[in-house]
């Protein structure tokens, strides 16, 4: 891996929001570049330490108060979920001295009990913000269509997913680290989450979620093919979705209460991690069999969630299909504004590829102001009023 520090799409944010609230929490995967980003921010302003080191994690698991006569604030503490003992002293600290902003910035990897304490402790004294991998935007910046407007370009970057150990590697063994990483995820992660007995159980709903990528989960089908209960199944899919390796879409509705209680479809958040668990080890099997037109709606889909949570919001993504088979395969919301888009595997754009958009169109007309087919097209083009054709490459740089 090389030096080089890549700028990341929430900095600013995140930078605001040290001067606003009194504490900051980053959530996220693992390796996404939580610490890295941190250090580089608040490395002059703040002292850090690790919870990931046994003798710190001993003293503020057991002597919290003697932690913060050693290491008081401003202070940067990185996975703090193996010491929550601190956060109670945290609030005592912020509430003595509450004016004083940035006090405590903080990391965590295992989202679910992290949140909930923090959540209990920290009301109103803490900004959360969600850090991915890599965004294509984030990794290029200008390049971007240098390294993005090629097919060949395109399949390389999605083998090789947006995980900055493995993005800014010269060479490596992509196989060897999916591997340890998913190791490493299932043993730190998972098992404490929620105290999984069987993992080999976990990892084999891991792949077979793999291969439903881009597809609608049928809870009560995979609680069947797997011989588990169907509140495990919602469970392990939770798990994934808040350590930030899924993301769920549901179908859109005006009537918010109905994508509630739809069937949602699953997406991975990392198309290295994908390939990885689907087989895939060459660039000439990215765009090849039954599913490949998943794997660029899969990379898509992961630029759009970056984008919002670069932001420090939710991303509010969904998908749409009518009773005679009019479908889009995402609908963005944003700003009081809905965003249509429909993604091709193909280089050749026809009229034809748009017709669940025309029909969008017509539906929602008035909270629309434009529509996308994106592509492997390397040329933009209007199919007609409001509806655009572009190039990946492009829609991945105009996103904002």
């Amino acid at each position: 891996m090389t030096g080089k520090y890549v700028i990341r799409g929430m900095e600013k944010i995140l930078k605001q929001a040290a001067k606003q609230f009194p504490s900051v929490i980053i959530t996220g995967p693992r390796q996404s570049g939580k610490t890295t980003l941190l250090k580089h921010l608040f490395a002059k302003s703040h002292k850090y330490v690790s919870m990931d080191n046994p003798d710190l994690r001993l003293m503020a698991t057991k002597e919290p108060g003697l932690f913060f006569e050693n290491y008081a604030p401003p202070l940067i503490i990185d996975e703090i979920q193996y010491a929550p003992q601190l956060l109670s002293h945290i609030k005592i600290i912020i509430d003595k001295n509450r004016a004083t902003k940035g006090q405590f910035i903080l990391t965590g990897s295992q989202i679910f009990p992290l949140m909930a304490k923090a959540g209990e402790s920290l009301a109103g004294r803490i900004a959360v913000f969600t850090l991915l991998p890599f965004s294509f935007k984030e990794e290029f910046g200008r390049r971007l269509f240098k390294n993005l407007g090629s097919t060949e370009g395109l399949k390389r970057k999605i083998l090789i997913g947006g995980f900055p150990e493995v993005a800014l590697a010269q060479r490596i063994n992509l196989e060897l680290w999916f591997g340890s990483y998913l190791q490493t995820y299932l043993e730190r992660d998972v098992r404490q989450l929620r105290q999984i007995g069987d993992l080999g159980d976990f990892q084999k709903f891991l792949q077979l979620l793999a291969a439903l990528n881009g597809q609608i989960i049928n809870f009560s089908s995979l609680s069947r093919d797997l011989g588990i209960a169907v509140n495990t199944i919602k469970a392990w899919a939770s798990i994934l979705e808040a350590s930030g390796q899924i993301i769920l879409i549901k179908p859109f509705y005006f009537n918010k209460g109905k994508r509630i209680i739809k069937s949602p479809k699953v997406y991975f958040l990392d198309t290295g991690l994908l390939c990885y668990l689907s087989g895939i080890s060459s660039n000439k099997q990215i765009f090849k069999g039954p599913f490949s037109g998943q794997m660029l709606e899969t990379a898509m889909v992961g630029e759009v969630a970056k984008n919002f949570y670069n932001q420090g919001k939710v991303p509010r993504i969904y998908w749409w299909r009518t009773s005679h088979g009019d479908e889009v395969d995402f609908v963005i919301e944003n700003k009081g504004r809905i965003i249509p888009v429909e993604v091709k595997l193909s280089a050749n754009i026809n009229s034809d590829m748009a017709k669940g958009l025309i029909s969008f169109c017509n539906l929602f007309r008035e909270k629309i102001n434009k529509a996308f087919l994106v592509s492997l097209s390397k040329e933009k083009l209007t199919i007609q009023k409001k509806i655009i054709a572009i190039p990946f490459a492009e829609f991945v740089e105009q996103l904002q």
